[in-house]
């Protein structure tokens, strides 16, 4: 099978550190992966070379394929993955867009609706049928400044979707979410994994590890600490060697936490 993201002895410099050290990893489609890490683990840095943010250093035997393409056509790779960032939330409540704005936006790669960019009737549609699905119709003409960050957070998510991904990869996604609103996230990852959609979670927040999740890749000083099962993962000896720290961690229908 062609992997879903494959990246092979890659490097990137930030400054003159180096944030990913000859990493190496692919994941497959349909597959539910966590990438775990402490700050400074090479999780942002990972997301921004997605994004393309950051580039490789160029080596002879690097590669960075996604369903074994390295050069790829915008249109297709939107329908193979959703990305939703920090830095995407924070850039899209800059302007005074509404959530039916910012989530149309997604058809154009665009922070909010440009005089020039024109919605068609079809995808009207689906940006609604989007919001409601994830429980914000009513939110369709609110502005984004004036949500909170659970109600923001699940907007960004419909943006998404709008092209209907095969995976979607959240960086950091309980990040400012109170309790209620971390619940509502988490109960809304699962209901887009149970649809078929394959979830890759960036995050150092156990409880973001929803539990149709079954491996995990940790990361530590930009290289690949573990990569397994889960359950062979998700010990309190492992991750105490992962953050530095001692932790004992505790799991309950699939959920764990420290």
């Amino acid at each position: 099978m062609t992997p879903l993201l494959e990246l092979q002895n890659i490097t990137v410099m930030q400054g003159q550190n180096m944030a990913l050290k000859h990493l190496s990893m692919r994941i497959f489609p349909g597959e539910h992966v966590a990438i775990l890490g402490p700050n400074g683990s090479g999780k942002s840095t990972l997301i921004k070379l997605l994004t393309r943010e950051l580039y490789p250093v160029r080596s002879a035997d690097s590669a960075l394929r996604i369903l074994g393409q390295e050069l790829w056509n915008v249109a297709q790779l939107r329908r193979s993955f959703g990305i939703v960032t920090n830095d995407l939330v924070a850039e899209l409540t800059r302007p005074s867009i509404s959530a039916l704005e910012a989530v149309l936006s997604g058809y154009f790669s665009t922070h909010g609706l440009w005089p020039h960019l024109e919605a068609t009737e079809e995808m009207v549609h689906r940006a609604r049928g989007l919001l409601d699905m994830l429980g914000i119709a009513h939110l369709a003409k609110r502005a984004l400044t004036e949500m909170s960050s659970g109600e923001l957070r699940r907007v960004v998510l419909a943006r998404a979707l709008v092209h209907a991904p095969q995976s979607l990869i959240l960086d950091e996604p309980s990040n400012s979410l109170d309790v209620a609103a971390q619940r509502e996230l988490h109960r809304t990852m699962e209901q887009l994994a149970g649809e078929g959609i394959a979830i890759i979670v960036v995050t150092h927040h156990l409880p973001d590890i929803i539990p149709q999740i079954d491996r995990v890749i940790c990361l530590r000083e930009g290289r690949i600490f573990a990569d397994a099962p889960k359950a062979e993962v998700l010990c309190s000896d492992l991750l105490s060697r992962l953050f530095a720290v001692p932790v004992q961690v505790h799991e309950s229908d699939g959920w764990y936490r420290f």
